[in-house]
C-alpha cells in the first residue's frame, strides 16, 4: 500500500509543480506560482516536491489544491486535503523545514 501513495504522491507534485510554475495569473489573483519560485530560489522555502516527500504520509488523504503563501511572517504551503472518511481537512506546512504547522477541518 506504501508504493502506490508513493506513486501518487510524486504525480501529484509533478502537476502541482506545473500548475505553480506554469499556469497562467488570472486578473486580481496573488501570483503564488511566482512568490513560490522565487522563495526557494531565496532559499526561504524547499519545493513543494520535497515538501511532499517529508510530509506526504502525515497529509491523510487525496491532496486536492495546494497554495503558497505568507502567514505570520513566514512562508506556508496549505493543502487541502479530503480525508477518506470525506472530510475536508486544510493542513499548513512550514515551507522552509517541511514542518507541520497545523491541520484545520474545513
Amino acid at each position: 500500500m506504501y508504493r502506490p501513495l508513493r506513486r501518487e504522491l510524486i504525480r501529484f507534485a509533478a502537476c502541482a509543480i506545473v500548475a505553480l510554475v506554469a499556469s497562467p495569473a488570472r486578473a486580481g489573483e496573488d501570483h503564488e506560482h511566482e512568490n513560490a519560485r522565487r522563495a526557494v530560489e531565496r532559499g526561504e522555502a524547499l519545493p513543494l516536491a520535497d515538501i511532499l516527500r517529508l510530509v506526504g504520509g502525515e497529509l491523510g488523504g487525496e491532496i486536492t489544491r495546494v497554495s503558497f503563501e505568507r502567514e505570520h511572517g513566514r512562508w506556508v504551503y496549505e493543502f487541502k486535503v479530503v480525508e477518506p472518511g470525506g472530510r475536508l481537512v486544510e493542513v499548513y506546512v512550514d515551507a522552509a523545514s517541511g514542518r507541520v504547522l497545523e491541520r484545520e477541518a474545513d
